[in-house]
């Protein structure tokens, strides 16, 4: 067997861990290009503890997705400001623009010259500017992956835009960060966070590595999702933030599957959270696999891994393959996750939306090899 493994070079965790960033952004320079989101609460704190330091710094803000127009704008900021080092708080909207603008900070070209799909998947030659990423959010696992999920409006479609050079040169996961979040923000990054994990460990890209990553992600997550999202419990909330954590480390260094195969196409065409999009298909693609598993091979290895998720996120010793696909489906009533359709989802998509996952990255990496009819029964069932 060979494999790789690669991550953020330096990763800080821990309750009231963010009182660091000042130290390690010092390190980098001394004008920091600070990105952040919606809540401006969270990162008013960073630059008062940044200009304490000696720190001065420019703001931009990324309201919702990274747009393919937002990131050139943040760009062109950062270059005119002679920024000399990203920081982006926030959740994995902000983080992915960060990594983004810090690679084309010392890149050169067009933003469109590195996408996947539209553009040319030009590679990243240059290391890009110092980045640090500062999660508040338990789920997209952003700040250990080393790519950047973006919008394009114009061709209404989310595309990557992705090098082994863009891990963050650090990233601050810090629980306490994430103790605002309201239950529908909690829900739905929290089970992006468990979809990664499960289409992680039965890639067909998984590794030992990865595997154990994996395992201890999706028992954290088995024991606290729920309850994070129905009292904000602390310590559930700190294993949220290890699983999401754990969860990028391993989609990084093994392949997804076909939720993230159909949630990339879905993710252009509808105004929802990408882990909205991943709950409610999650449950169905988990129940096709495991049918066609049972049906094509009742002793693969794929099988067992879907037993050993439902043993995880049970804890029943005796749980079968199929129990992993109950459990979520019924965590996902309970966290009241839409169907497709309240996110403008309607029928006459579907053939389309399969046919574009059908030429995703993603959905290689799917432990049995799905056709477009699977993909449309699974979309008529997540409608």
């Amino acid at each position: 067997m060979e494999f790789e493994f690669s991550t953020t070079k330096h990763i800080i965790f821990g309750n009231g861990a963010i009182q660091k960033l000042a130290d390690y952004t010092s390190v980098f320079g001394k004008k920091a290009f600070v990105i952040h989101g919606k809540n401006q609460t969270r990162y008013k704190p960073i630059l008062n503890q940044l200009n304490n330091a000696g720190i001065e710094t420019i703001i931009f803000s990324i309201p919702g997705e990274p747009t393919t127009t937002l990131i050139t704008e943040g760009v062109r900021m950062a270059c005119s400001n002679s920024c000399d080092v990203v920081i982006g708080i926030g959740g994995g909207s902000v983080i992915d623009a960060g990594k983004a603008i810090s690679a084309l900070i010392t890149n050169d070209g067009n933003l469109t010259d590195y996408l996947e799909v539209i553009g040319k998947g030009k590679s990243i030659d240059q290391q890009p500017a110092p980045y640090i990423a500062i999660p508040t959010t338990a789920g997209t696992g952003a700040e250990a992956t080393c790519n950047a999920v973006l919008l394009s409006p114009e061709h209404k479609v989310k595309v990557s835009m992705r090098s082994k050079l863009m891990y963050p040169r650090v990233a601050i996961v810090d629980p306490e960060l994430t103790y605002s979040m309201p239950p529908t923000i909690t829900a739905s990054t929290g089970l992006d966070a468990l979809t990664q994990l499960i289409e992680a460990y039965v890639s067909n890209k998984a590794n030992p590595l990865t595997d154990g990553i994996c395992l201890e992600g999706l028992k954290r997550a088995g024991r606290a999702l729920y309850l994070s999202y129905k009292t904000g419990d602390k310590s559930a909330r700190e294993d949220m933030c290890i699983a999401s954590l754990f969860s990028g480390m391993a989609l990084a260094n093994s392949r997804l599957g076909a939720v993230h195969g159909l949630a990339a196409p879905l993710g252009g065409k509808l105004s929802a959270p990408h882990g909205m999009i991943c709950a409610r298909l999650l449950p169905f693609v988990m129940e096709m696999n495991i049918r066609l598993l049972l049906e094509k091979n009742p002793t693969s290895n794929f099988l067992k891994r879907f037993e050993t998720i439902a043993i995880a996120l049970t804890g029943n010793n005796n749980a079968v393959a199929m129990d992993s696909a109950i459990w979520v489906k019924k965590i996902c009533m309970e966290m009241k996750i839409p169907a497709l359709r309240e996110f403008g989802l309607r029928n006459h998509d579907i053939t389309e939306i399969a046919q574009m996952a059908m030429k995703t990255s993603s959905i290689k990496g799917n432990p049995v090899e799905l056709g477009i009819e699977e993909l449309i029964q699974i979309l008529q069932l997540a409608i």
